[in-house]
C-alpha cells in the first residue's frame, strides 16, 4: 500500500513540474515556424500563421535593429528595441526573444511587468540600479547595482525597474523567455488607461485626494517601447 502512496505521489509532482515548465510558451513540435501575415496556404499556431518551411529564407531569422542606440532623449530618458516575433518571425513558437535599452545619465526604464516572460539582463555599458518587487502579501524588494558584464533576473510576472545611476549612458541587452512576452509600464496603465479608470477608483486605491489622482491622469505618460 506504501508503495502505491509513494508512486501517485511521484506522479503528481511528475505533473507538477511539467504544468511548470510550459507556465511560458509550449515547445515548438517542429523546427521553426516563420510568421507569416498572409493566411493564404498557411497554418495558424502561437497567433501567427506559419510560412510553408520550405519558403523560409535567412532573413526570417535576421533582425539587424539591435545595433542602434535607441533615442533617449524623452521624459523618463530611455529607450527599448524590441527584437520579438513582431521583428523577427522565424523566432515563432521559439519562445524567446530579446531587448536592447538604452538609458541617458538619471534615465529610467520605469516600473512595468511582462505577463509572458522572464527576463535575464546584461550591462553592457554603464550602471544601473535595478530591482523587483514580490508579489502580495510581502511585496519585498530586491535590487542591485550592476556593472558592465553583470547579470540580474527579474522573474516573470513581477514588477521591475532599471535606473541609470551613472554620470554616463549606459546600455543593456536582456533576454526574455516568450516570443512576444508583452509588457505592462504601471503608471501608462493605471493613470493613462483608455478610457481613464475611474477617478474615484483610483482615489480609494490610493488613499489620496481626487485632485491628486486628476493631476497624474492628465499627464502624458511616456511609452519607452
Amino acid at each position: 500500500m506504501a508503495n502505491v502512496h509513494y508512486f501517485t505521489l511521484t506522479i503528481a509532482i511528475l505533473a507538477l513540474a511539467s504544468s511548470l515548465a510550459y507556465a511560458s510558451d509550449p515547445s515548438p513540435l517542429q523546427d521553426f515556424c516563420v510568421a507569416l501575415n498572409d493566411p493564404k496556404t498557411a497554418v495558424f499556431v502561437n497567433g501567427k500563421f506559419c510560412k510553408n518551411p520550405k519558403l523560409a529564407k535567412a532573413d526570417d531569422f535576421f533582425f539587424s535593429g539591435l545595433r542602434k542606440a535607441g533615442n533617449t532623449s524623452n521624459p523618463v530618458g530611455s529607450a527599448v528595441t524590441q527584437a520579438n516575433v513582431a521583428q523577427i518571425p522565424g523566432l515563432n513558437t521559439l519562445g524567446i526573444s530579446l531587448v536592447r535599452i538604452d538609458y541617458a545619465p538619471n534615465g529610467l526604464n520605469p516600473p512595468h511587468t511582462h505577463p509572458r516572460a522572464t527576463e535575464a539582463l546584461i550591462v553592457l555599458e554603464g550602471t544601473l540600479y535595478v530591482g523587483f518587487v514580490t508579489s502580495n502579501p510581502e511585496n519585498r524588494l530586491f535590487t542591485k547595482v550592476l556593472n558592465k558584464g553583470d547579470v540580474f533576473v527579474f522573474p516573470e510576472g513581477l514588477i521591475h525597474f532599471q535606473f541609470n545611476v551613472g554620470k554616463t549612458n549606459a546600455v543593456a541587452i536582456a533576454g526574455l523567455s516568450s516570443q512576444n512576452p508583452g509588457v505592462i509600464t504601471i503608471a501608462n496603465a493605471v493613470f493613462g488607461s483608455n478610457p481613464p479608470i475611474s477617478s474615484d477608483v483610483l482615489t480609494k486605491a490610493f488613499q489620496v485626494d481626487k485632485k491628486v489622482i486628476d493631476y497624474l491622469q492628465e499627464q502624458l505618460w511616456w511609452d519607452n517601447n
